[in-house]
């Protein structure tokens, strides 16, 4: 893997072609979530021996590709999300990008890409959201989702990392990941099938995860359920993830989340939930949890609360568990407060409505 040579990155410009079809702006009170891309996107190529090269913002549209490109055949790819928001005065900011990039080249170095400049990601980010500003949307609740990733394009057919990457950001205005919003969702727990585990790809954001979950994900919605509650790959009793989410439990005054031990993504939205409980001084604590815990907590009246976070829904509330024949209510099916304190503290600081006393804002234009 070729070493990163921070000074041809700080000498790079890149480049820019606008588009001479701009399209129509969408209405921000329909927005859905991932349906809609903006004007433009940002390009940059790898080869191996020149390392990352050609930064450039251009028009938004499909990505010229050899059917013998690794990405299709063997998987070799990796992805980031993030936010923009526009605050009322009008101003574009990011939530805690640096972050991503960050979680971005882990994950490049577990599936063997070559790593990136993280400053010339933010510049190049920063540069592509400033063309596309009037794509972010104001309305209440809406955001301009980022979706950087990277796929390997060598055209050979063979299992070995490949020499050629394409490194690009797509951005995507958007309203709620979930349409009923803040309400408390359904959670089927998965027993038969795992998304994961330790050695394993969980703890790094590549699109092999995601596919090992849609069966599951089409089980619990069969049986009326929003997303599918994650067992431990080895034991299969310890919870992990909740669909595409890190999770959170009450559990009789103290505030449990799966630890990371390999097979758990370690999400930003966790690491900010985290941040801001212990903030207010309440006890976290990152262990194994079982789910027969979980059943034996909520017996007792011990389960106050259950929450997932990640970037697209910031917190959703979870109201009902289905382990197999048990079906475990929690709260009643209604948001907990320290749910809702979570989601308004995290959004409020997103949309610049409070400051942020913890430096997670990055301003863009």
């Amino acid at each position: 893997m070729d070493a990163i040579n921070k000074g041809v990155f700080d000498m790079m410009e890149i480049k820019v072609t606008l588009t001479d079809h701009p399209k129509a702006k969408p209405d921000e009170n329909n927005l859905g979530f991932g349906h809609i891309f903006t004007d433009h996107m940002f390009l940059m190529d790898y080869t191996a021996g020149q390392g990352w090269h050609d930064p450039r913002i251009v028009p938004y549209g499909p990505i010229p590709m050899d059917p013998a490109s690794s990405c299709f055949h063997y998987a070799q790819e990796i992805f980031e999300g993030m936010k923009a928001y526009r605050t009322a005065e009008g101003k574009i900011q990011f939530f805690r990008p640096g972050q991503n990039f960050k979680r971005l080249n882990t994950s490049c170095e577990r599936l063997v890409v070559p790593k990136l400049d993280e400053e010339l990601l933010m510049e190049g980010l920063r540069q592509l959201v400033t063309i596309d500003k009037d794509w972010v949307p104001s309305a209440p609740g809406t955001s301009l989702y980022i979706r950087p990733f990277v796929i390997a394009n060598q055209e050979v057919l063979g299992v070995h990392p490949s020499t050629h990457y394409i490194y690009c950001v797509i951005l995507s205005p958007s309203g709620a990941y979930y349409a009923g919003g803040i309400d408390p969702v359904r959670i089927y727990v998965e027993t038969k099938y795992v998304r994961a585990s330790r050695g394993g790809m969980g703890a790094y954001k590549t699109g092999g995860n995601y596919a090992a979950s849609l069966i599951a994900q089409e089980e619990a919605e069969k049986q009326g359920y929003s997303q599918v509650l994650w067992l431990d790959g080895v034991e299969r009793k310890y919870v992990e993830e909740v669909g595409s989410m890190n999770v959170f439990f009450k559990i009789d005054g103290e505030i449990v989340t799966p630890e990371l031990d390999g097979s758990i993504l370690p999400g930003i939205t966790r690491k900010s939930v985290i941040q801001l409980l212990e903030s207010w001084g309440m006890k976290v604590s990152e262990r194994k949890l079982s789910i027969h815990e979980l059943e034996q907590a909520a017996r007792a009246g011990k389960l106050d609360e259950a929450w997932g976070t990640g970037t697209a829904a910031v917190i959703s509330p979870i109201g009902e568990l289905k382990c197999g024949d048990v079906t475990t209510v929690i709260n009643e099916n209604k948001i907990g407060p320290i749910s809702q304190k979570l989601y308004d503290t995290l959004t409020d600081i997103q949309w610049g409505r409070i400051p942020d006393p913890f430096g997670w804002i990055t301003p863009c234009c």
